[in-house]
């Protein structure tokens, strides 16, 4: 077959149909072919009119080795528009017998219209949406994980907020650093490093501050404090600075794994910074309160024949200083005379009252030391003319040492307990009135009460018995339950035992205590408490 014979089979096929060599010299093509691609006539080169030439000259080379028509795809350059791309189903021309071999070539427009295209576009569409399912699939998986992490770094950061919040003091932020701390940084370990005089300035020479249960390190190098230790290569420190003070440093050692998060790191150091700021200035007002309390309260006097011991304690969170007194006054050689009270109310005005307080009824002790009604009765009078609207509580006893006998009168204030050598316990419930200021012109009444011998005798305020929450009959039942086991101990000994019974309890308020032990008497063994009842 020649060339004649092919334009006459091809001339009326719909689709196109070319010949040309393998070097890509078009031989002939019918008429489809024409209005397919204008350009593609005989003699034309088809690797100039087609886009992918080097692609088009493999594919060439490839119909000229196959017996059977092998698809293929070309795009093809149009004057009179943008290139065509066709489908197309090539072969060696076995039939042709020319000097160089030819590639019979059948073509069709890859369009929208053609089912093969068609389905093409679908699959490839279908791959695409596949895709971006999978890629959305991945992202919601990766943004659910981070959102995971991220809130159980919250939970982590909340727990050490909610921690350094609740600490009281130095001791407690320094716990809840080391408990805490190490989740919220993904760290393995952290330590505190302080320069301690710097978070509580020093009240003195002689002033030690307590070894909390957790230590820090000490970077002004006290006595006893434990070294500071080099870190690890995969630790680092973060200052921790407040207010323009440099507090110290947060060592923080991490796994060999990790990757630290320098910015949340020094975010938590300066919460850590301030809660420390924050303790030591507390630590510091605590600390000058409970001196200033001190100073106000007098050194009692050595009297003969009667042990006598006193003590304070402030209350658990309490830095104002308060207004508990005591005192002891030696009236004659056979009189003495004993007293404690509370001003209502925390601060400088409460504690002011107190001392005045105190100062005037020494004064008035020495006059009318003998008669407890008269002393409160100007006590009262004093308060309300020069500390209008203040409030507070009182007792006060008169010993008569030949006779062992104890009138005493209370003023709003919680009776004294009695206990015996055997160690019964008797509260003396006897001449009650209003505490003192609010009423004016009050009548104080009197109770006498015979002390039996080895007997000793406890004044108190009623931080020693108040607890949050819990009724004060209570507390009385529990200081009385204390005060039985007190028996062969002095009166040094009872005070340090009741002052600071339950140490681990929440005390809402100063405690005072003024404990004083009887002598034996000298008519035989000691006895149990007498009978209280009004003089």
């Amino acid at each position: 077959m020649d060339l004649s014979v092919f334009h006459a089979v091809a001339r009326p096929l719909p689709h196109a149909v070319m010949v040309c060599t393998a070097s890509g010299r078009i031989l002939a093509a019918n008429a489809a072919t024409h209005r397919t691609v204008g350009g593609m006539r005989p003699g034309a080169q088809l690797l100039e009119l087609v886009t992918d030439a080097d692609e088009v000259a493999g594919r060439l080379r490839q119909w000229l080795r196959s017996g059977s028509p092998l698809p293929g795809v070309m795009t093809v350059r149009d004057g009179k528009g943008p290139p065509v791309r066709l489908r197309c189903h090539g072969a060696r021309a076995a039939w042709w017998r020319g000097e160089e071999p030819a590639v019979q070539i059948h073509l069709a427009r890859l369009d929208v219209s053609d089912r093969f295209v068609a389905l093409s576009q679908r699959v490839h569409l279908m791959d695409r949406q596949l895709a971006y399912r999978h890629a959305i699939a991945e992202e919601r998986d990766r943004l659910l994980r981070a959102e995971t992490a991220a809130r159980a770094r919250m939970q982590r950061l909340y727990r050490l907020t909610a921690a350094l919040a609740a600490s009281g003091n130095l001791t407690d932020v320094c716990d809840a650093v080391h408990r805490c701390a190490p989740a919220a940084l993904d760290a393995v370990e952290v330590t505190l490093e302080l320069h301690v005089r710097r978070v509580v300035p020093s009240l003195g020479p002689t002033d030690t501050l307590p070894n909390p249960a957790t230590p820090w390190i000490d970077l002004d190098e006290r006595s006893g404090a434990p070294p500071r230790a080099p870190l690890p290569a995969t630790g680092r420190r973060v200052p921790l600075e407040t207010e323009g003070i440099h507090l110290g440093s947060l060592a923080v050692h991490h796994a060999p794994d990790a990757e630290p998060d320098v910015e949340h790191s020094v975010a938590i150091a300066q919460q850590i910074a301030q809660a420390v700021r924050r303790a030591g200035l507390f630590e510091h007002e605590h600390r000058l309160a409970e001196r200033l309390q001190r100073s106000l309260l007098p050194r009692l006097p050595h009297v003969p024949d009667l042990d006598i011991a006193s003590g304070y304690a402030p209350g658990t969170h309490m830095v104002d200083v308060g207004g508990d007194w005591y005192d002891v006054h030696l009236l004659d050689d056979d009189t003495v005379g004993f007293t404690i009270g509370d001003v209502a109310g925390h601060g400088i005005a409460e504690a002011t009252a107190m001392a005045q307080i105190n100062t005037v009824l020494r004064s008035i002790a020495r006059r009318h030391g003998e008669h407890p009604p008269t002393i409160m009765a100007e006590l009262n009078d004093f308060l309300g003319t020069y500390h209008e609207g203040r409030m507070a509580t009182a007792c006060y006893a008169a010993y008569h040492r030949p006779t062992r006998t104890l009138r005493y009168t209370k003023a709003g204030h919680p009776p004294p307990l009695l206990i015996g050598a055997d160690g019964t316990t008797q509260y003396l419930e006897g001449a009650l009135a209003p505490p003192l200021g609010p009423v004016p012109y009050t009548e104080y009444p009197q109770a006498e009460i015979a002390i039996p011998a080895d007997a000793t005798l406890l004044f108190y305020t009623d931080g020693l018995i108040e607890r949050r929450g819990e009724s004060l009959d209570v507390g009385l039942e529990r200081l009385a339950r204390t005060a039985r086991t007190t028996a062969g101990l002095d009166a040094r000994g009872t005070c340090d035992l009741l002052l600071h019974q339950q140490p681990d309890s929440d005390m809402p308020d100063d405690r005072a205590l003024l404990t004083v032990r009887f002598p034996p008497g000298p008519d035989g063994p000691p006895g149990s408490p007498g009978p209280d009842g009004p003089a």
